[in-house]
Formats: C-alpha cells, sequence, structure tokens
C-alpha cells in the first residue's frame, strides 16, 4: 500500500477540542497520510466540519443526536457514541479507509474513542493521548493493542507544551501505519498459555517441548487482563489448543483480588471447540496492592509481600472449593477433547512443602471439587509432583500434544 493511500482516523470531540485536531490533522497530512475525522461530540457545535458527523455516530448506533441531548444523561451519551464509533471504525476498516487510530481527550474522550479502538483487530494501530494515560487504564484498554500516551496537560489548547506532545502523537500514529513488520511464518498452529511468576519454570519448559513439535506458543500473564485478553484471540479464532497452566484469575474472581478476568474466564477454549489442558495453578493466592490496600476481613489471614505493590492472599478451603467448582464448569462445556491436571505437591512456587502458602486440606478441598463436579469421560490425571516440577511439565505438553492429535483423528473422522 502506498503512503498516498493509508489513512489515519481522528476520533474526538469537535465542539471542545477542534483546534487540537485540527493541529494534529495538519501535521499528520504534511507527511503524507490521509486523515478521516470523526466528530464523537453531542453537546456544542463542531469548530470545523469533520468527515463523518456525529449526528452519523450517533445513528450508527440507533439513536440520535437529539435524543442524547434532551436527555441530558452524560453517561449514557457517552456509551451511545463509543458504540457507534465501534460500528463506523469497523466498517472503514473493512473497507481499507481505516490504517490507524488517533484519540484524544480527557475522561470521555478517552471512553468513546478506546470504544472504537476496542472493536478494531489486533495489528491496527491504536494510539489514545489521554489525561488518564498514567493511571489505570484497564477499563479503555481491556484486551485490545491500545497504546496509551499521556497528555501531560490538559487536552485544551496548543501551547508550547501541548504542542510538542500533540506532534509526538502525530508522529507515532504516522510511524505506525507506515511501519513494515518482518514477515512472520503463519503456518505453525498457535497455542495458548497462561502463566504466572509462580508458574513460570512449568510454563517455560512446556513451551519448549511444544514448541520442538511445531506449533508456535503464545503465553499470557494471568494478571486478569492476561486472561481476557488469551480468551478474547481464543473466541476469535485464533488459536488451536490452550494449556491453562494458570487459572490464578478465578481466585481473585472468588476473593475479589485485582486481578480477575471475570466469572467466565476458562470457558473460551471451551466454548470454540479446541482441545485444552487445564491446571488449577496459582489458584492458591488472590492478588492485591500493597499490603495497605488489602481489605480489612483479609489482615489476619496469611498473606505474602511478594513485591512492593503486590501482596498475595492465600486461598483457604471453600474458597479453593470455589474454585474447583469452576473450572469443572468451564471443562464440563467442552466440545472438544479436553483434560485436567492436578499437581498434588503443589499449585505454585509458594504453594510447596514448607513453602509460605503450603497448604494440602485447601489444595485438595480444590481438587475434590473439580473431580466431583466433571462429566465422567473428562480425565483427571493426578501427579505427585509440585506444578514446577519439570516432570509436570513434561506430562501438561504431553497431554496437550495428545489432545491435539485426538481432536485432528476426530476432525478428520466426521469430514
Amino acid at each position: 500500500m502506498t503512503e498516498a493511500t493509508l489513512a489515519v482516523v481522528l476520533a474526538g470531540t469537535l465542539d471542545t477540542k477542534a483546534a487540537e485536531f485540527a493541529w494534529v490533522r495538519a501535521l499528520i497530512e504534511e507527511q503524507g497520510v490521509r486523515t478521516l475525522v470523526i466528530d464523537v461530540g453531542v453537546l456544542g457545535e463542531p469548530g470545523f466540519a469533520p468527515d463523518v458527523s456525529r449526528e452519523a455516530v450517533a445513528s450508527a448506533a440507533g439513536s440520535d443526536l437529539e435524543s442524547l441531548r434532551r436527555g441530558g444523561n452524560r453517561n449514557e451519551a457517552l456509551t451511545v457514541m463509543g458504540r457507534g464509533l465501534a460500528v463506523i471504525a469497523r466498517r472503514l476498516y473493512d473497507e481499507g479507509e481505516l490504517d490507524g487510530i488517533l484519540g484524544m481527550g480527557g475522561s470521555g474522550g478517552t471512553t468513546v474513542a478506546t470504544a472504537g479502538m476496542r472493536a478494531l483487530p489486533l495489528g491496527v494501530p491504536k494510539l489514545m493521548l489521554s489525561t488518564l494515560a498514567s493511571g489505570d487504564v484497564r477499563a479503555f484498554v481491556g484486551p485490545a493493542d491500545i497504546v496509551m500516551m499521556p497528555s501531560i496537560v490538559d487536552v485544551a489548547g496548543v501551547n508550547r507544551i501541548s504542542g510538542k506532545v500533540y506532534a509526538n502523537a502525530a508522529a507515532a500514529i504516522t510511524g505506525m501505519v507506515r511501519g513494515n513488520a518482518p514477515p512472520i511464518t503463519a503456518e505453525r498452529p498457535l497455542i495458548a498459555a497462561s502463566m504466572f511468576g509462580n508458574t513460570t519454570p512449568c510454563v517455560d519448559h512446556a513451551r519448549s517441548l511444544i514448541e520442538k513439535r511445531g506449533f508456535e506458543v503464545l503465553v499470557f500473564h494471568a494478571t486478569g487482563i492476561g486472561g481476557q485478553t488469551m480468551e478474547s484471540l481464543i473466541s476469535e479464532g485464533y488459536i488451536a489448543g490452550c494449556l491453562d497452566i494458570t487459572t490464578t484469575e478465578l481466585a481473585d474472581e472468588v476473593c475479589g483480588g485485582g486481578a480477575s478476568a471475570g466469572p467466565e474466564r476458562c470457558l473460551a477454549a471451551s466454548r470454540a471447540g479446541i482441545p485444552a489442558v487445564i491446571l488449577p495453578g496459582c489458584v492458591d493466592m488472590a492478588n492485591f496492592g500493597a499490603l495497605e490496600s488489602v481489605p480489612e476481613k483479609y489482615r489476619e489471614r496469611n498473606l505474602y509481600q511478594w513485591a512492593p505493590t503486590a501482596t498475595l492472599l492465600r486461598t483457604n478451603i471453600e474458597e479453593n472449593r470455589r474454585i474447583g467448582e469452576m473450572i469443572a464448569a468451564a471443562a464440563d462445556a467442552a466440545t472438544a477433547p479436553v483434560a485436567i491436571i492436578l499437581p498434588l505437591k503443589g499449585v505454585s512456587m509458594l504453594d510447596s512443602e514448607g513453602g509460605a502458602f503450603w497448604d494440602p486440606a485447601a489444595d485438595a478441598a480444590c481438587f475434590d471439587a473439580i473431580k466431583s463436579g466433571l462429566r465422567q469421560d473428562i480425565p483427571v490425571i493426578e501427579l505427585a509432583f509440585n506444578i514446577n516440577d519439570r516432570r509436570f511439565a513434561e506430562a501438561a505438553a504431553d497431554t496437550l500434544l495428545n489432545l491435539m492429535l485426538q481432536s485432528e483423528t476426530l476432525r478428520v473422522a466426521k469430514q
């Protein structure tokens, strides 16, 4: 594609930030890249005529601008405009009219623009210049590859500080849409694996064994967003098999920790009909921030300060039982081959004999709940190793490879 045909979409509120978007638009077009401006404002009139009007954005969401104005509900307006932007951005991409997207704004502009960005495929350049970029951006980024760029000062006028920041944003998005990634073979099937610091030895060894068998392994950090991203790619059809070693995000869902990926974590592989091996990896721990961030009800529990900003709570018998029930329910929903592997000598580094989280009774509650809740045709492999033992990792890799072979055999038989 030539530079003359490259197009960057600029999404923002032209009633309050027209001068800023006009400045950035000029900088991008000076570089020979086309722009398409989408106005997502609601109240005031746009400072210049956009390529896509706010009326069109509201209509794309099944609403109309006048009703949003009359309603006076800011949250509803942001939701509608974000939904409309998502529809339009995706349509522009499908028509070859969007090679990258840039948004600029505060909380409202960031909410709307990133909603549109999340509708675009992985790999499409997405840059959000935001007053919120240095804080918790999980709600805006989600499982998407959105780059959040701090605005330093508010997006309010072009001055000696903001002008430089805007120029950097324009240069960044221009560079991204021009960039040519080196060719990467897509011939090897993709395997998804979940990992945490406490399961790194297991995942690293299993990954190396699986890659030697001709697969490409994508490893996701089980921090909540990591699990959501992994399952998003599974749902979108990128992944051929799943080695879900680290299901710790279920512990955070049960205990209210900071790394929850939602109550449906582990279900994506089952719903997508791909082979999966599921392990109760790191279900001994729920994640909180600094020690003072741990809820009062947990202060007398077994806590481990992993880092100055990371405190781990050892899950108890009842919590582990609930986690086991969730794992069993996810496996029961599978339509492709699935297996459970249980590490009887501990589910993490800390949960090893003599370790800070060693609690065989709590582990057994999880294991028993899994076994009692499973369909009879789902194999449960119990191994007297810690999860990070090399022999355990080898068994996990071999089990998934066998399931992949079984799945291929079944697929061929059905054709």
